[in-house]
């Protein structure tokens, strides 16, 4: 049985308190987050965190720990494809499991 306060259930952090704050500001949304992403994995195929973002709504800053939280639930995984994000540097394509 997982406990819903503790990583990957609810944000994580690192040892810094602004870490820690942002963890805290996403414990509500977090779950609805990644319903969302998995739900657009589901319905649209594979995508990166930055097209997730953007296809429901968000920031990719928000979507990204979203993304890491669901591969380790092993609901989503690396499609082992890349594409370009807004940065130009390759981004993990995900996959629905």
């Amino acid at each position: 049985m997982h406990d819903l306060f503790t990583y990957p259930q609810s944000p994580g952090w690192k040892a810094r308190e602004t870490s820690a704050a942002a963890a805290r500001a996403m414990r509500k949304t977090a779950p609805t987050l990644r319903e969302k992403c998995l739900e657009a994995l589901m319905r649209l195929g594979p995508l990166t965190a930055d097209e997730i973002a953007e296809k429901i709504g968000s920031t990719p800053g928000a979507i990204r720990p979203r993304c890491s939280e669901l591969a380790l639930e092993k609901l989503i995984e690396d499609s082992n494809e890349r594409r370009k994000n807004a940065s130009g540097i390759n981004a993990i394509v995900w996959v629905a499991r």
